[in-house]
Formats: structure tokens, C-alpha cells, sequence
């Protein structure tokens, strides 16, 4: 790398001489580097420093991880469903969040623990209740889609204060839910990072 900053742009048969090796010996290195960033590889022109720390490297590859690279698979209930019966449904299924949709499988709620538990503080019959009484409604749910870069999702769940949010896609009549992104995901995305397991 010294020789590329100090002499760059460089092709590789110059880094070559310089280290007494063969083209064929460097390859690899070479290679490594350029898929980590360090160095760019142009055409005719040759190596050269990118200039970049390991922590803008490391920004780099965050902000290339998309939605559909980490999303989980959603736990959906009807809106018709009793609070008691989304309670259980959320212990079943070990998830924070419940996404709600109507006849047609459309997105039209969201239903938090703080919901369910605020529904079960009162004195009313939890079988009787159903959760569109209780549940957050369109416009005011934050949702993302596939493609979306997942570290702009990551705001929008600290901006919020939300820990979940509803992977969609967009239909003729509405919003499909097919997936969901939670602060677990993330916490996935960093332990992957960490073991240099993405991209």
C-alpha cells in the first residue's frame, strides 16, 4: 500500500519489480485490497490509494445493506382479532410487534406491547375487543420497503422511538405487508459486521 500511496497511480508490474516478485505472486494481495477498498484499479492507468480509513470503509458498506438483505418474516393478524387473542398471539409467535390487516391483506395497523398493555390496564373484557379499537391506523404507521437502505431505517426507528416496522409493498388498493425490520434485526446487522460477514 506504501508504494501505491507514495508512487500511484502504479501498474502492477511496477509493484512487482519494486518487491522483487513476480505479477502472478501479487495478484491476490492486490485483489484483497481492491475489494477492501484500499486501493481502485483503473484500466490502462493502473493501482491506485483510495485514501479511506477502515472506518469510512466500514460507512461504506453500511450504507450499501439494504432492507431485503436482513428483513424477518412478519406476524399478521386480522383486524377483527380480540386484544386477548392478539396478547396471545404475541407471546406465541416471541415478537414486540403485531401487524394488522384487513379483508383484502391490506396494512391497516400496527399493534404494540405498550397498546396491548395499555388495552389490559382498564377494566374492560379483552375477548370482546377488537384490536382496530386499539391498534395505531394509517397514516400515522412508519413503514419501509425491500429496497430501502436499512441505515436510513435505523433512524427513522430511533426518530420514531418504534422497535418495529413493517416491510411493504405497494399494491393497487393499499400496502401488502412482506416482511418486517426490528431493533433485533440490527442488532444481527452488527454482530454480522462484526465477524466481517457482510458484503
Amino acid at each position: 500500500m506504501q508504494i501505491v500511496k507514495d508512487h500511484g497511480p502504479i501498474t502492477g508490474e511496477h509493484i512487482a519489480e519494486k518487491l522483487n516478485l513476480t505479477r502472478a505472486t501479487l495478484r491476490p494481495d492486490l485483489a484483497i485490497l481492491t475489494m477492501a477498498g484500499y486501493l481502485e484499479a483503473r484500466p490502462r492507468v493502473g493501482y491506485f490509494y483510495t485514501g479511506k480509513t477502515g472506518t469510512q470503509l466500514l460507512a461504506d458498506k453500511i450504507r450499501k445493506i439494504k432492507v431485503s438483505d436482513y428483513q424477518s418474516i412478519p406476524v399478521v393478524i386480522h383486524e377483527n382479532m380480540s386484544v386477548y387473542d392478539a396478547i396471545v398471539t404475541m407471546f406465541l409467535e416471541d415478537v414486540g410487534t403485531l401487524f394488522v390487516v384487513d379483508e383484502e391483506s391490506l396494512l391497516v395497523g400496527v399493534l404494540s406491547r405498550k397498546d396491548l398493555l395499555r388495552a389490559s390496564i382498564g377494566k374492560q373484557e379483552l375477548t370482546s375487543i377488537p384490536v382496530n379499537i386499539i391498534m395505531t391506523r394509517m397514516p400515522n404507521i412508519t413503514f419501509c420497503e425491500k429496497d430501502d437502505l436499512l441505515i436510513d431505517v435505523a433512524q427513522k426507528l430511533i426518530e420514531k422511538q418504534i422497535d418495529a416496522m413493517p416491510v411493504v409493498k405497494k399494491v393497487d388498493k393499499g400496502y401488502e405487508v412482506i416482511g418486517r425490520i426490528t431493533k433485533t434485526n440490527m442488532t444481527k446487522v452488527l454482530v454480522a459486521l462484526a465477524k466481517e460477514d457482510v458484503l
